[in-house]
């Protein structure tokens, strides 16, 4: 590939925009490159988003929530709850703020978070949900599980799409610190799994 031209990095600096429909909500989406999949939604979070069961007035976290498709379908699919969105990478959070507002989505925000770690520890949620990176550590995928099922409610749900490599790995971890596990589905590349806070 020959070395890009004035006009075409001029191009690639620009935010990069599309519509999807998720769960049946429709949804405008800028992002940029940098972020987690910034052309379209990728097949593990379409695959999660269809599989969970969310209240209508459920308090929902989105842990690494990139530009927000995932927290701002909870968003809409809990119109009479708060959906918080959690994200490492400032222009992460900063995009997700600015398609929250594009879409009109009053009951949901993002903030800068390493995993829940500045998260107010007073904050309780009745579901959570992750595309859990698979470059993530394993330190890390025990802190996400643990501080996770800390801020469940009673009954709570936690939701992760990761990829078929790490399904062993999630179904062991899930049943040593949530006592349960539930695959919901597993495809050809993601596994869905749900552990609840009883």
């Amino acid at each position: 590939m020959p070395a890009p031209d004035a006009a075409t990095l001029a191009r690639w600096r620009e935010d990069i925009r599309f519509e999807d429909t998720l769960r049946g909500q429709s949804l405008k989406f800028s992002t940029t490159w940098g972020i987690f999949s910034p052309e379209a939604i990728d097949d593990g979070s379409r695959l999660l988003l269809d599989l969970l069961e969310v209240a209508p007035d459920a308090d929902c976290l989105d842990i690494g929530c990139g530009y927000g498709p995932l927290g701002m379908t909870l968003a809409r699919l809990a119109p009479q709850g708060q959906t918080l969105m959690v994200d490492k990478d400032f222009m992460a959070v900063e995009y997700a703020n600015r398609n929250c507002a594009l879409n009109g989505i009053g009951n949901a925000r993002a903030m800068l978070s390493n995993g829940l770690q500045h998260i107010d520890p007073a904050l309780k949620f009745d579901l959570i949900l992750s595309n859990l990176p698979a470059k993530a550590s394993k330190e890390q995928h025990y802190l996400f599980l643990f501080d996770s099922l800390a801020r469940l409610k009673p009954g709570g749900r936690f939701y992760v799409v990761t990829i078929n490599g790490l399904r062993e790995f999630m179904a062991r971890t899930l049943k040593e610190v949530f006592g349960n596990y539930d695959k919901l589905k597993q495809g050809k590349v993601y596994t869905v799994a749900m552990a609840e806070k009883r």
